[in-house]
């Protein structure tokens, strides 16, 4: 995966949103209906090309989750891009499906890499806690929650969890992937419409991070947990099965950041390296 465009190509940015629910997550899968599927071939349509112009992409979202600032690029060839530039996003919105939008398109700054130039992303999972249910217009992106929830006491139980970690307890591992995480936001917040807010940030997520962390947090907050379990479940290191992994409909991806344009290739040499803790030195 390379951080540049081939001779003769061009890498283009396209911002994009979507609603998850009937999406197999973002990645191909044969014979499933996915994100990057929609994408790709609707590219091929409007282009008029016999080639397959792969995405490369921010964070591979799973199946039902929805993102509202998505981030992917596509390296294009110079003459395609040429003839479809300024009429490319008109044409991908008379041909994508109704539930999914690219934002924007863009010649990507040199050294952009839509995943391993990214510096955090940011989503939110929402849960409501009101004894009559959801919304019934919402209930595609909030999740009930059938006990009162206590907000002050998430957050008391998220403040431990921030900072760089294994969070092999909260991660589903894959072989030969890192657990090992910054965190660099975790605090919920009750709307005046009752919809409470999980706002997640970090430089990069595992699979199944953010609604493993949600899923323990949610036991404190309806008093099922102590205040200090979700920080004994990550020092512990292993998957706890009390942790619940939360539905998907409730998480939604909402930013991905990105350095400066004269930072890119720094991060993209920092991100394709395997992390490790420090280790402390013996007294």
């Amino acid at each position: 995966m390379s951080d540049e465009a081939a001779p003769g190509f061009v890498r283009i940015r396209l911002d994009l949103s979507y609603d998850g629910k009937d999406f197999s997550g973002w990645a191909k899968q044969r014979e499933r209906r996915t994100v990057q599927g929609e994408l790709e071939s609707a590219l091929r349509t409007v282009t008029r090309s016999s080639d397959t112009y792969e995405l490369t992409v921010a964070g591979r979202t799973d199946a039902g989750v929805h993102a509202r600032g998505q981030v992917a690029h596509v390296d294009l060839p110079e003459p395609v891009w040429a003839e479809h530039r300024d009429k490319l996003l008109r044409r991908l919105a008379g041909r994508l499906p109704h539930d999914v939008r690219v934002r924007r398109v863009a010649e990507a700054p040199p050294g952009f890499n839509a995943r391993f130039s990214a510096i955090w992303r940011r989503y939110a999972y929402r849960v409501v806690d009101h004894p009559g249910g959801v919304d019934p217009l919402l209930r595609g992106h909030v999740l009930w929650h059938d006990w009162p929830l206590d907000t002050d006491a998430m957050n008391a139980a998220s403040a431990p969890l921030l900072g760089e970690h294994d969070f092999a307890a909260y991660c589903k591992r894959r072989d030969g992937a890192t657990t090992i995480r910054t965190l660099q936001r975790l605090s919920w917040e009750r709307g005046a419409d009752g919809v409470i807010t999980a706002t997640v940030r970090a430089d990069a997520f595992c699979h199944n991070m953010v609604r493993s962390l949600v899923g323990a947090l949610l036991f404190v907050g309806d008093g099922h947990r102590p205040v200090d379990w979700p920080g004994k479940v990550l020092t512990a290191g292993v998957r706890d099965s009390a942790v619940h992994v939360v539905r998907p409909h409730g998480l939604t991806l909402e930013e991905v950041g990105y350095p400066a344009d004269e930072l890119l290739a720094a991060r993209n040499k920092e991100a394709r390296n395997k992390r490790s803790l420090p280790t402390s030195g013996c007294c």
